[in-house]
């Protein structure tokens, strides 16, 4: 799994294959089938993968914080990740999970547990928490996705520009 997740960093989502995998690992693709039942399992594991590493990089940067801190330190660690995982962060886009034992029912859980708790610093309505939820992750998302893809070529400072949208969330968040 550790190989795939690498594989899909470096040549990205579309670009991962079995055939690719086997050779990095040094066998034959059918030896892959031993470990994983095909193309779409090994994405649901990267992706399973995928959000508990996020979850813990955003857990842990949150730790101790509160409010916009918090904010903050969350957008951060889930940018870094992103930024250095675009291929296995990709895997978690739009798939769905199997069935209620499916590891990626658990791993997701896992993932916004940690924005719940950064929301928990903010004075929102029970009845608003997964609008906000669903605005973290649009914003978060399109920022370092298109980061991650060298979409901003304009000459502003991407560093300030993320620490603006950051404001804009918080003040968001505030004021709801």
């Amino acid at each position: 799994m550790a190989a795939g997740a690498e594989l899909a960093d470096e040549v990205g989502l579309a670009a991962l294959t079995m055939g690719g995998l086997a050779e990095r690992v040094g066998v034959r693709t059918p030896s892959l089938y031993k470990h994983v039942a095909g193309q779409d399992d090994l994405v649901r594991r990267i992706a399973a993968l995928a959000l508990e590493e996020s979850a813990v990089a955003v857990g842990t940067a949150i730790q101790g914080r509160s409010g916009r801190d918090a904010l903050a330190a969350a957008a951060q660690a889930f940018r870094a990740y992103v930024l250095a995982h675009p291929g296995r962060y990709a895997t978690t886009v739009g798939l769905e999970p199997a069935g209620p034992d499916d590891p990626l029912v658990a791993a997701g859980v896992r993932a916004l547990a940690a924005f719940r708790a950064v929301l928990r610093g903010y004075d929102l309505p029970a009845a608003d928490e997964d609008h906000a939820l669903r605005t973290l992750r649009s914003a978060l998302h399109g920022f370092a996705t298109l980061q991650a893809a060298h979409g901003f070529q304009w000459s502003a400072d991407v560093d300030e520009s993320f620490t603006w949208l950051v404001d804009l969330l918080d003040r968001g968040l505030r004021g709801s």
